[in-house]
C-alpha cells in the first residue's frame, strides 16, 4: 500500500473513532439529562401525609385545650390526617412554646399560642424562644374579653362608683387573679394605671380558687376572662361591672365596655391561635390557615364560641402576626410601668 493510501486510512479512522467518542458523549449526556428532568418531575409526598402534632402549653380540660382539641377535630376532617393533641403545661406554657419553636419546620407539629407568648415576653428574663423570630403566626382562633365582677355584697354598681369608691378608700379594695404576670393581673395593673386608683393584688392559681373567693367575699373584685364566668353572673353570685372588650357581650347585653364607661382603648382579651415553627413553608402555612379558616366559618363553630362568651377572630397570617405584635408592645409597656417581673 502506497503511503498516500496509508494516511488516507489512517485519518479516516480517526474521524471515525472522533465521531463514535462524540456520539458516545451526546448520548451519556441525554441520558444524564433524562434522568435529572426525571428526578425533578418526581413531586414531593403531598402535606400533610402523615399525622400532625397539635402541642398546647396547658392542662387537658381548660379552655385554652377545649378550643384546641375543638379546632384540631375540624382541621383533621378537611387535611385528611389526625391531628393529635398533646398537652404540655409549665411555665405559663414557655416549655410548650420553647419545644415547637425548635421543632422541625415541616408542618407536623403545630401549637396553640396564647395571650400568655405576649404577655411572657416582658415578665421573664432569659426567654429561650422569641414569640415573632420563632414562629409563624398561621389562624387567630377566638378572643375572649375579661369582665371585671365584684362580690355581690359590695355596694358599687358600675365602673364609676368603684374608681370613686377605690380613690375614697386607697388600699381598702383588693383584686384577684389567676396568678401574677398573667392577662388578668395585667389587667388589673392596667386598670390602676389608667385611673390611679390603689387596690391590692391577690394572686391565685388558677381562675377556679379565684372567682371562688371573690364569691365568698375574701376578696373585693377581679378581672376574669368571661368564659365560664357568665353563669355566676346570671346567677347573681357575682355582679358584673364592665366588659373589658371593644363590644358587650351577648350574654351580658347590660353591661358596657370599659371604654363606655369613659376610658378610653381598654381592651384585655384571652385569645389563642395557631402557631407553627419559623422557616415553616408558605404553602403548607397557607394550607393549615384554609383549614382553619374553614372550621371558624361554620355556624356550629360560631355557636360553640358565643357558648363560651368567645368571639370567632380568623383573619390572614400577616393579620394575626400583626396582632400579636402589638399584644407584645402593649403589654411590655404594662409590664415597665407596673414592675411585674417573674424569675
Amino acid at each position: 500500500m502506497s503511503e498516500n493510501k496509508c494516511g488516507i486510512v489512517r485519518r479516516s479512522l480517526n474521524q471515525a473513532l472522533l465521531s463514535l467518542a462524540a456520539l458516545a458523549l451526546t448520548g451519556l449526556t441525554e441520558v444524564t439529562g433524562l434522568s435529572g428532568l426525571t428526578a425533578q418531575a418526581q413531586p414531593a409526598s403531598p402535606y400533610p401525609s402523615k399525622p400532625i402534632k397539635l402541642v398546647i402549653g396547658y392542662s387537658a380540660g381548660g379552655p385554652t385545650d377545649l378550643i384546641g382539641r375543638y379546632m384540631a377535630h375540624g382541621m383533621e376532617q378537611i387535611l385528611g390526617q389526625p391531628m393529635i393533641v398533646e398537652n404540655k403545661p409549665g411555665g405559663g406554657s414557655n416549655i410548650a412554646s420553647e419545644q415547637v419553636a425548635r421543632a422541625a419546620p415541616d408542618g407536623y407539629t403545630l401549637f396553640v399560642g396564647t395571650i400568655s407568648n405576649a404577655t411572657n415576653m416582658s415578665v421573664y428574663d432569659n426567654m429561650r424562644y422569641d414569640t415573632m423570630k420563632d414562629f409563624v403566626h398561621v389562624t387567630h382562633f377566638m378572643s375572649s374579653p375579661s369582665v371585671l365582677v365584684v362580690n355581690a355584697a359590695v355596694p358599687i354598681y358600675n365602673l364609676k362608683e368603684l374608681i370613686a369608691y377605690a380613690k375614697a378608700n386607697p388600699g381598702k379594695l383588693t383584686y384577684a387573679t389567676t396568678g401574677t404576670g398573667g392577662s388578668t393581673h395585667f389587667a388589673g395593673e392596667l386598670l390602676k394605671l389608667r385611673t390611679g386608683i390603689d387596690v391590692l393584688h391577690v394572686p391565685y392559681k388558677g381562675a377556679s380558687p379565684a372567682i371562688t373567693d371573690i364569691m365568698a367575699g375574701n376578696v373585693s373584685m377581679g378581672f376574669m376572662t368571661a368564659a365560664g364566668l357568665v353563669p355566676s353572673i346570671q346567677s347573681g353570685k357575682l355582679r358584673a361591672i364592665a366588659v373589658a372588650g371593644v363590644k358587650r357581650l351577648p350574654q351580658l347585653p347590660n353591661v358596657p365596655t370599659v371604654e363606655e364607661e369613659g376610658i378610653p382603648d381598654f381592651e384585655v382579651s384571652s385569645w389563642n391561635g395557631l402557631f407553627a415553627p419559623a422557616g415553616t413553608p408558605p404553602a403548607i402555612v397557607q394550607k393549615l390557615s384554609q383549614a382553619a379558616l374553614t372550621v371558624l366559618a361554620r355556624p356550629e363553630t360560631q355557636a360553640q364560641f358565643a357558648e363560651d362568651s368567645a368571639f370567632v377572630a380568623g383573619g390572614s397570617p400577616e393579620d394575626f402576626r400583626k396582632y400579636v405584635a402589638a399584644e407584645i408592645a402593649k403589654w411590655a409597656a404594662v409590664a415597665k410601668a407596673a414592675n411585674i417581673k417573674l424569675n
